[in-house]
């Protein structure tokens, strides 16, 4: 290797690793405060940010969610009363650390079906599926973090004030069709609130080989607002052995949400 390639070299590895500590000085790493346990020690691997969320929770008893959910797992609740969410949303930016967004990839539509627990003194949330608009995320997160993702037909339209929303799982009678709207002014979740339950999860708990595996997430506090829906048609929960009060949900709104992603690893139970 001549003189000029050796310095090339040198100034690229230099240079990349410059570009890797600006990839890494994410402006959210910054906002902790109200995180409930400390950012965790190694470096995000993939962010995302999330769009028009309607958090849709209905009360459900604890022995009916017990079978559900694995034994290792413990469930959590809310003055004793345990929680399901269908929680429809759409992502932008989705992309490794290190990497731009990559068009066609980056944006899709998401819905999840999701519970409360505990592992140990941890708590986090529980997924009994996610269905998403694309296919290559469906396989990654099957593959690396070993959830339930499904690949559905979606759509998310604006019309007015509302978001139209349509899911459609492949090969499948899950189905969620509404439309949903921000009411009133957003504001950060009170500790202590059943707001503050329901949407303040730093990290996602699975099972896998009857181990259990855990992904901690980072964000700011919650934007929640008050919400309306008006939803036609919701088997979502259904799909997975869940039946669904006939009550009206309770309903929050968020318009957006920046996240960091872990890698997935092997949770320890520190009881």
């Amino acid at each position: 290797m001549g003189v000029w390639e050796w310095y090339s070299a040198r100034m690229w590895k230099r240079n990349a690793f410059r570009r890797n500590r600006i990839w890494e000085m994410d402006p959210l790493l910054k906002i902790v405060e109200h995180r409930p346990w400390p950012l965790p020690g190694g470096p995000w691997i993939m962010k995302q940010i999330w769009h028009d969320l309607l958090f849709a929770h209905w009360p459900i008893a604890r022995d009916a969610l017990r079978p559900l959910v694995p034994a290792q797992l413990e469930l959590d609740s809310f003055e004793g009363q345990g929680w399901v969410g269908v929680i429809p949303f759409w992502m932008s930016g989705v992309r490794p650390r290190c990497v731009p967004a990559i068009p066609g990839l980056s944006r899709f539509a998401e819905l999840n079906v999701r519970t409360y627990v505990r592992f140990g003194r941890t708590p986090g949330v529980y997924f009994f599926s996610l269905d998403a608009a694309n296919r290559a995320a469906v396989w990654a997160a099957r593959a690396f973090y070993h959830l339930p993702y499904f690949f559905a037909n979606m759509r998310v339209e604006h019309s007015q004030e509302w978001i139209e929303y349509s899911c459609c799982r492949v090969r499948s009678d899950a189905e969620f069709r509404g439309r949903y709207a921000a009411a009133g002014k957003a504001t950060h979740p009170v500790s202590g609130s059943i707001e503050h339950f329901l949407t303040e999860r730093y990290c996602l708990f699975t099972v896998y080989g009857n181990r259990v595996y855990r992904c901690d997430i980072h964000h700011p506090p919650w934007p929640l607002q008050q919400a309306r829906a008006e939803i036609r048609h919701n088997t979502m929960a259904q799909a997975s052995g869940i039946s669904l009060p006939s009550t009206p949900p309770l309903l929050h709104y968020a318009a957006r949400q920046e996240v960091l992603v872990w890698p997935l690893h092997r949770a320890q139970n520190k009881a």
